[in-house]
């Protein structure tokens, strides 16, 4: 898929948005880059007893609305640029969703396939060594992200803890439970997908009985989202992860697919389901598309092939800016990343204030909350866009981008006037 540099796509997103608002240019200049971006050097004793060093990445934007927060991904290909595009856009979904935090993220430049448990463990614990006077629960707060998991989590709030010399539950967030995780943070982000998904179908008069689903990415997100749609009678009908895609018009089960890719490693050769590239499973025959992925998977080409009324994007920014601008003039309903993906991190904002708290919630309270964030990010980005006759995306971003302007100017650094309030 298209290259196109994440950051270029977050600045350009940032200043239609702008535009749209009819805000100054100085706030534009504040947001534009990370307040704070290090570079890490990891070196790692290997089970070989070789030592191999690992560049990583900590990507501050702001520390207006509150503490930091993002993921941690660990990829062959994280770049530079591409963590401080996500710590942007960290910021931009922790504003839609009203949570009292800014934006972060970090990445390793890894292949994790290639590393045993051992060596992943000495990697995320030399990882927090790196970083670890510029985290904290005040300060930011990290979580998992592409192949980082509750118990990589788990190492990183040990060493932590180790190099403070005291107790710190609410440093990480998407912790084991029994380190002070919360309950229904694994699925959040799924399952805040399937609510905006649900509310766009029931707007749109979608229904979800019947409805077609082509899901790109069998992570966590892909896969709960996948679960959820097929239990309200939607049927799956195109997949694909990293080793390749599977389309079948008639239906696949969830269940069976995820147990063909615990056994094989992918989901290609599944059943009797025709083999397919990425872009068939993104331009199949369906009425809900949920890119899952990685970034810059829609670009203008394959955006033209679309066939979905309803592209939800679980990943981080999926759709390239040529992409977006084809699935607009085509009608496509959009639910972009700021709000499509946000159910994870606003778990997390939930699992942050138990750990502050030390009152946990059950499960179904934890779902409830998620509900009532989601459904009422929906309705908001919506009016903000039937308003300004805008995009999902472009409404996304200036409702965000109008709370954290709030916040600069009652911090005294926005000095220039911003249009009253909308939305």
């Amino acid at each position: 898929m298209s290259q196109l540099n994440p950051f270029s796509v977050a600045q350009r997103q940032l200043r239609t948005a702008i535009q749209a608002l009819n805000g100054p240019d100085e706030l534009y200049e504040l947001l534009k880059a990370p307040s704070r971006f290090v570079e890490v050097q990891i070196p790692v004793r290997m089970d070989n007893g070789a030592l191999r060093v690992f560049t990583g990445y900590r990507s501050q934007h702001l520390h207006v609305l509150g503490p930091a927060k993002g993921g941690i991904r660990y990829h062959h290909d994280v770049t530079a640029d591409e963590v401080r595009a996500l710590s942007m856009w960290m910021s931009f979904k922790t504003a839609t969703l009203s949570l009292p935090y800014s934006g972060a993220k970090g990445g390793i430049i890894v292949d994790p396939k290639r590393l045993s448990e051992g060596e992943i463990e000495r990697l995320s614990r030399g990882y927090v060594r790196a970083i670890w006077q510029i985290i904290g629960p005040h300060q930011d707060i990290p979580a998992p992200d592409v192949s980082t998991n509750a118990q990589i989590m788990g190492f990183m709030l040990d060493e932590y803890e180790k190099l403070r010399g005291e107790s710190a539950p609410g440093v990480f967030t998407g912790k084991p439970v029994a380190l002070g995780g919360s309950l229904g943070r694994t699925e959040a982000t799924g399952r805040g997908t399937v609510i905006v998904v649900r509310e766009a179908a029931r707007h749109l008069g979608i229904p979800l009985q019947g409805a077609r689903v082509a899901i790109q990415g069998m992570g966590n997100a892909g896969t709960y989202a996948g679960r959820m749609l097929e239990a309200m009678g939607a049927v799956i009908v195109a997949v694909s992860d990293s080793g390749g895609g599977v389309v079948e018009p008639k239906g696949m089960s969830m269940a069976e697919l995820i147990e063909h890719k615990r056994a094989t490693g992918s989901v290609k050769g599944f059943g009797g389901a025709r083999t397919s590239s990425q872009r068939e499973v993104l331009t199949a025959d369906c009425d809900i598309l949920i890119p899952a992925a990685l970034e810059n998977q829609i670009n203008g080409e394959v955006a033209s092939g679309v066939q979905a009324k309803i592209v939800a994007e679980a990943a981080n920014g999926p759709t390239t800016p040529d992409g977006d601008l084809v699935l607009s003039r085509r009608g496509i309903c959009v639910i972009p990343d700021i709000l499509a993906s946000a159910g994870g991190v606003t778990v997390s904002y939930f699992e942050w204030v138990q750990n502050l708290s030390g009152l946990y919630w059950t499960e179904e309270e934890v779902h409830s909350r998620l509900e009532q964030k989601m459904v009422r990010a929906f309705h908001d980005v919506l009016a903000m866009s039937e308003r300004h006759h805008a995009s999902m995306r472009t409404a996304a971003y200036m409702q965000a981008i109008s709370r954290i302007a709030d916040g600069l100017r009652a911090r005294g650094l926005l000095k220039a006037e911003m249009p009253k309030r909308v939305g």
